[in-house]
C-alpha cells in the first residue's frame, strides 16, 4: 500500500486526510495524547482494516473521537449525568467516557461490547480532520498493536508505513500517554486506564470513582477487556523489562550490581550519572507530567539501541504517575522487583 505524507501547516493537508477518511481509508492523526490511527467509526471495513493494519486483537474496543458534542447523539444511546459533569470540566481533553451505545456503532468498533468509548480530543489537528470529514473517528493508537505507542509522525512512519493511506504530521504530543477512560456502563462508576486527567481530579468531581483490579493487576485468562490498554503485556519494548519499585539509592545501588553488557538503565534523569550501564531517562525524578511525555519515546529509544534487558525505575502510582506506572508494569508484563 502507498502511504502518503502530509505536514498539517501545509495548506490543503487536512482537508486531503479529511477526504481519505470519508472515503473509507485510514490515516494516523496527531492528539494530544499519542498520535491515533483514524477510520470512519460508521464503516464496519475501515474499522476491521484498523485492526488489519496495528495487528490488534479484535476484542480490544476502538474509542471513538469527535469534534462537537453534537456529535455525541449518533454515538451513545444514553448521556449519564457524571458524564455530562465530566464533559463539562475536561472537554475537549485527554479523557475518554464509556457509555450505552447507540444503534450506529458497528459490533467491529465496540468490540462487540453494548458500550462505546467517546473522546473529544484537545488537539486543534485532531479536531480539524473530524470536523472536515463531517464522521467521529475511530481511533486507537497509530502503532503496530503491543508496541510502544506514537507520540510523534516519526514513530508512526516507523510502525505503519506501507500499512495504512496516509500520515499526518502534527508535532509532538504534549501529553505523551493515552487519555484516562471511566465507564459509566453498570451499576458504579470506574476507572478503567489512568491518564492525564487523575482519579483524584475525577473523584473531585463525581464523588466515588472505582479503580479496575486491571489498573494495577494482570486480566484473568479469558477475562473480557472492557477498554483499551487492559491487555496483560502491552506498550512493550523488545528488550525484557522488569519494574523496579525503590528509593532513588537503592535503585542505583541494584542497577550497579547487576551491571553488564546488554543491560540498561531506564531511570530518572536526576539518576542516570550515577550508573553505570547505559541509560535512557523518562523525565525527572519530580514532575509525573513529564515522565508521562517522555515515557514513550523512552521505550521507543531503547528498541533502537539494542537492548537485552531494561531495569525501569518505577515512578509513584498516584496523580499522573498511575498512568506511567501502568504503562510501564504491562511493558514489564508484570515482572516487578520491590527493593
Amino acid at each position: 500500500m502507498e502511504t502518503l505524507l502530509f505536514d498539517a501547516k501545509k495548506e490543503g493537508s487536512v482537508e486531503a486526510v479529511a477526504n481519505i477518511l470519508k472515503n473509507g481509508g485510514l490515516a494516523a492523526i496527531p492528539t494530544e495524547t499519542v498520535y491515533g490511527l483514524a477510520a470512519n467509526a460508521f464503516d464496519e471495513k475501515a474499522c476491521e482494516n484498523i485492526f488489519k493494519a496495528k495487528g490488534r486483537p479484535g476484542d480490544n474496543p476502538l474509542i471513538v473521537h469527535i469534534s462537537d458534542m453534537s456529535m455525541l447523539k449518533d454515538i451513545a444511546a444514553e448521556f449519564p449525568e457524571g458524564a455530562r459533569l465530566l464533559a463539562e470540566k475536561f472537554w475537549p481533553g485527554p479523557l475518554t467516557m464509556i457509555m450505552k451505545k447507540s444503534e450506529k456503532i458497528p459490533d467491529v468498533t465496540s468490540a462487540n461490547l453494548p458500550s462505546v468509548a467517546v473522546r473529544f480530543p484537545a488537539h486543534p489537528v485532531a479536531r480539524a480532520i473530524i470536523e472536515a470529514a463531517g464522521i467521529p473517528l475511530a481511533a486507537p493508537s497509530a502503532n503496530l498493536s503491543g508496541s510502544p505507542s506514537p507520540t510523534s509522525f516519526e514513530h508512526c512512519v516507523h510502525d505503519l508505513m506501507g500499512r495504512v493511506d496516509a500520515i499526518i504530521d502534527g508535532g509532538a504530543s504534549s501529553v505523551g500517554v493515552e487519555s484516562t477512560i471511566i465507564s459509566f456502563v453498570g451499576e458504579k462508576t470506574v476507572l478503567l486506564r489512568p491518564g492525564y486527567i487523575t482519579l483524584e481530579q475525577l473523584r473531585e468531581t463525581l464523588g466515588e470513582v472505582e479503580i479496575s483490579h486491571a489498573v494495577l493487576e494482570k486480566l484473568e485468562e479469558g477475562e473480557k477487556v472492557l477498554s483499551p490498554g487492559m491487555k496483560y503485556k502491552h506498550y512493550a519494548p523488545k528488550a525484557q523489562v522488569t519494574l523496579i519499585k525503590a528509593s532513588s539509592e537503592d535503585y542505583i545501588k541494584f542497577v550497579n550490581e547487576h551491571a553488564k553488557e546488554g543491560i540498561f538503565a531506564l531511570c530518572f534523569d536526576e539518576e542516570a550519572e550515577k550508573l553505570s550501564v547505559s541509560t535512557v531517562t523518562y523525565g525527572s525524578e519530580f514532575s509525573d507530567a513529564e515522565q508521562a511525555e517522555h515515557i514513550f519515546d523512552a521505550l521507543r529509544i531503547i528498541d533502537e539501541s539494542g537492548a537485552e534487558k531494561v531495569f525501569a525505575h518505577s515512578p509513584k502510582a498516584s496523580g499522573i504517575g498511575l498512568a506511567v506506572y501502568n504503562r510501564l508494569i504491562r511493558a514489564a508484563g508484570f515482572d516487578i522487583i520491590e527493593l
